[in-house]
């Protein structure tokens, strides 16, 4: 069993051993989360790897992921928890049909026992897993949930745990590794961020990006990576409706590497945009002239980086 690291360095590297190159500013945010159980609310552009962070905790400490999808509609039967509607039915039933001279306070204790209570995503992430440790808990996108969604969770980020009315209030013998992300499609509100460490992660820098590809497509060459790179922060600078996150690069490395491609050319970027841009406002924008405007950029800065390396 994997344990919580004692300092940003080992969180650091802890994340790069599954897989996530993190900066100093990720690695602290993630680092004080985990030491002083606090929920982690990540913040940023769809793409960056907001969710992957939960994804990669899970893996490198053994703990089960518990994952919350949000969406509109979305309330506490689907989120916290309901209960067996069908079963306690049948549970009244036998009771009459058996003559069992039951209290009406007996019948509701019975009705009202964890036996019947469908545990959902919040619910569940207040238990030990089989190996005792705490999950990680993932509300993804919590954005994409109506407001009032948020003030189900106000008491589960504060003190990690759930009341039920007709039960009580399930607490969490240890608290989950808890991580929300909002790609800032509306704003959060304030109850939820106060009782929350805040992180935006933002787009890599290109020498992070670099490193990312090397890790997660390391058949793609350097010279087709350092293009990739620059191309990709050239689109970032031109305001599109959409622009290319990080696992749109990966998806376009992967991509260039599968159709043998070891340098970037118009033709070949205008053939496999799909994989990197997802509208086609701005697939339409890049293709043709402007793609090879962006390349003999990136080509020319290239060769500018090399001239000043050899006469250093």
């Amino acid at each position: 069993m994997t344990a919580i690291p004692a300092d940003v360095a080992g969180t650091k590297s802890l994340l790069q051993a599954g897989g996530y190159i993190a900066d100093d500013a990720v690695a602290t945010a993630v680092f004080l989360a985990l030491k002083l159980e606090r929920p982690l609310f990540l913040e940023g552009e769809a793409g960056v790897g907001k969710t992957e962070i939960a994804k990669v905790l899970s893996a490198v400490l053994a703990r089960p992921l518990v994952r919350l999808q949000c969406y509109e509609g979305l309330d506490i039967a689907a989120a916290v928890y309901e209960w067996n509607y069908s079963r306690q039915l049948l549970h009244i039933r036998a009771a009459e049909a058996v003559g069992t001279a039951t209290s009406v306070q007996v019948l509701e204790r019975d009705l009202y026992g964890e036996s019947y209570l469908l545990k959902r995503p919040l619910l569940k992430a207040l238990e030990l897993s089989n190996s005792g440790e705490p999950p990680v808990l993932l509300i993804d996108e919590l954005d994409r949930a109506d407001e009032p969604f948020e003030a189900f969770l106000l008491e589960l980020l504060a003190d990690y745990q759930v009341t039920i009315p007709e039960f009580g209030t399930i607490k969490a013998v240890r608290p989950p590794i808890t991580i929300l992300t909002s790609n800032r499609t509306r704003e959060v509100h304030d109850a939820v961020r106060r009782r929350c460490f805040y992180h935006w992660v933002d787009y890599p820098s290109a020498e992070r990006e670099r490193a990312i590809l090397h890790l997660k497509a390391p058949n793609a060459g350097r010279a087709l990576t350092d293009q990739i790179v620059a191309f990709v922060n050239a689109l970032r600078q031109m305001d599109l409706y959409k622009n290319p996150g990080v696992s749109e690069t990966l998806e376009w490395a992967q991509a260039l590497t599968q159709l043998n491609c070891v340098a970037l050319d118009p033709a070949e970027v205008d053939r496999t945009l799909g994989t990197l841009l997802k509208y086609q406002d701005d697939i339409t924008r890049i293709q043709g002239s402007e793609a090879a405007r962006i390349l003999e950029q990136v080509k020319s800065e290239a060769r500018r980086t090399a001239f000043e390396a050899e006469n250093r």
